[in-house]
């Protein structure tokens, strides 16, 4: 039986990242995806298929107010919760959306997940909010520039995910 990871869909750039790493690993594992609501087009972009759980996502490129996105944290936490108690896997596997900060926190505290981060390919030089936030609850944090070990002492360079 083939081990299930959950791997955390962000929009545009961080569903190209992760998903580049899924067709990599292939079917040597089974999958399972969270996808915020109001993406359209993450799911449509999945090779490999697997249950595909939605959650609300905390930040919005049109979200000015961090009051608005605090506010939005606590319906993502609450998904993150539920989806928690519903997955297979014990691996979570994300390129940067906000929305796994709290998946992070509760999958490993409280579920005993095994959680693997990839730091933006964008991010040469300066941490991602959600990097600098999530590295503390990372089992395994990659980062995909030489320069950002500096950023992040502990994490593995893994170059870039092309």
């Amino acid at each position: 039986m083939k081990k299930t990871i959950l791997v955390v869909l962000g929009s545009g750039g961080h569903t190209a990242q992760i998903l580049r790493l899924v067709n990599l690993l292939g079917d040597k594992y089974d999958y399972e995806y969270i996808v915020g609501r109001e993406d359209k087009t993450s799911e449509k972009r999945i090779k490999y298929f697997g249950r595909v759980f939605r959650l609300n996502t905390p930040r919005l490129m049109k979200d000015k107010s961090l009051f608005v996105v605090y506010l939005k944290m606590i319906l993502t936490t609450i998904d993150a919760l539920k989806i928690l108690f519903r997955t297979k896997s014990k691996v979570i596997l994300s390129a940067g959306p906000a929305s796994s900060l709290p998946l992070f926190f509760l999958a490993k505290k409280l579920f005993g997940k095994k959680t693997i981060f990839i730091e933006s390919w964008v991010r040469v030089r300066n941490k991602s909010i959600t990097g600098g936030l999530i590295y503390p609850h990372s089992n395994l944090f990659f980062v995909q520039w030489p320069e950002m070990k500096k950023q992040y002492p502990n994490a593995i360079f893994a170059g870039r995910l092309d």
